[in-house]
C-alpha cells in the first residue's frame, strides 16, 4: 500500500516538472521571439492571424481548401484564368478607343511634354494637342496585338509549382508572374511594332508638326522618344487590364465561367 502511494506520488511529480518545464519553455520562447506558444494557430473559420506569420506576408487565399484539387486542375484553372485575362484585355484595348476611351489605361501626354499643351491651349493650338494625345492612344490600339502570343508562350510554359504559387498569391498573382516572365519580350516585340503604328496612323508627323510650333513658340528646343513612351505606356495598359480580369475571376463567382475555374477558384471561397 505504501508502495503504491509513493509510486502515485512520484507519477504527480513528474507531471507537475513536466508542466513547469513546459511552461519554462513556453516563456523562454516567447522572451527571446516574441511568439506565444499558447496562442492558437489560424484554422479555417478563425479570424486571428497565425502569430508566426507577419500581417503583411498572409495571402488573403493562404487557407484555401486545396485538398480535393489535383495538381493537374491547379495548373489548368490558373492557365485558362490567364487565357481569358489576356484574350478578353488584349481584345478591348485593340478596339478603336480600347485605350483613348479607358480611364484606366488611356495615355496621357508624356510629362515631359505637358508644358507644350499648356502652352499650346494658350495660344488657341489645344485642339492640336488633343490630336496629339489621341493619335498616341490610337497607336496603342494598332499595336497591342502582338502581345497575344507572347502571352500564350509564357502560360503554356507555367509549372505546377507556378500555379499553386499564384493560386494561393494576391489578387494580381497570376498576372505578376506573366508580367515577370514577359515584360523583356513583349517590349521588344512592340517596339518595331509601335513605331510603324505611329506612322501609320499619322502620330509622327503630328507631334513633330507639335514639337516645332511649341519650340518656335519658346525658343526651345524639346525632343521626346514617343516610341520608347507609348511601347511602355501599351505594356502597363495591357497588365493593367490582365490584373481586373484575374481579380474578378478570384473574387466574383459569377465570372468564373467554366467548369475548371469554378472548381479551382472556388476552393478560395472556403477559407
Amino acid at each position: 500500500m505504501r508502495k503504491s502511494i509513493l509510486l502515485a506520488a512520484g507519477l504527480l511529480f513528474s507531471i507537475s516538472a513536466q508542466a513547469q518545464l513546459l511552461d519554462i519553455i513556453k516563456s523562454t520562447v516567447k522572451d527571446k521571439t516574441g511568439v506565444d506558444l499558447n496562442t492558437p494557430i489560424k484554422t479555417k473559420g478563425s479570424t486571428a492571424a497565425n502569430p508566426t506569420t507577419p500581417a503583411a506576408t498572409i495571402s488573403t487565399h493562404s487557407t484555401a481548401n486545396l485538398g480535393n484539387l489535383t495538381s493537374t486542375q491547379i495548373s489548368s484553372g490558373l492557365k485558362e484564368a490567364l487565357n481569358i485575362g489576356v484574350t478578353d484585355g488584349v481584345k478591348k484595348l485593340a478596339l478603336t478607343d480600347g485605350f483613348f476611351k479607358n480611364e484606366a489605361v488611356k495615355i496621357l501626354m508624356p510629362e515631359k511634354l505637358r508644358k507644350i499643351d499648356t502652352t499650346l491651349r494658350s495660344i488657341g493650338m489645344g485642339s492640336l494637342a488633343d490630336e496629339g494625345v489621341k493619335l498616341l492612344n490610337r497607336a496603342a490600339e494598332d499595336a497591342v496585338t502582338e502581345a497575344a502570343p507572347i502571352f500564350t508562350n509564357a502560360i503554356t510554359t507555367m509549372t505546377i509549382t507556378d500555379a499553386k504559387n499564384i493560386l494561393l498569391g494576391s489578387d494580381n498573382a497570376a498576372t505578376s508572374y506573366l508580367q515577370g516572365k514577359t515584360q523583356s519580350q513583349l517590349f521588344t516585340a512592340f517596339q518595331p511594332k509601335v513605331k510603324a503604328s505611329l506612322g501609320k496612323v499619322g502620330a509622327d508627323t503630328v507631334w513633330k508638326n507639335l514639337i516645332s510650333k511649341y519650340n518656335t513658340f519658346t525658343g526651345q528646343s524639346v525632343t521626346t522618344d514617343l516610341n520608347e513612351y507609348v511601347t511602355t505606356e501599351t505594356i502597363n495598359g495591357v497588365f493593367k487590364m490582365v490584373a481586373q480580369k484575374e481579380s474578378g475571376i478570384r473574387n466574383t463567382p459569377a465570372m468564373r465561367t467554366t467548369n475548371i475555374l469554378q472548381k479551382v477558384f472556388g476552393a478560395q471561397d472556403n477559407k
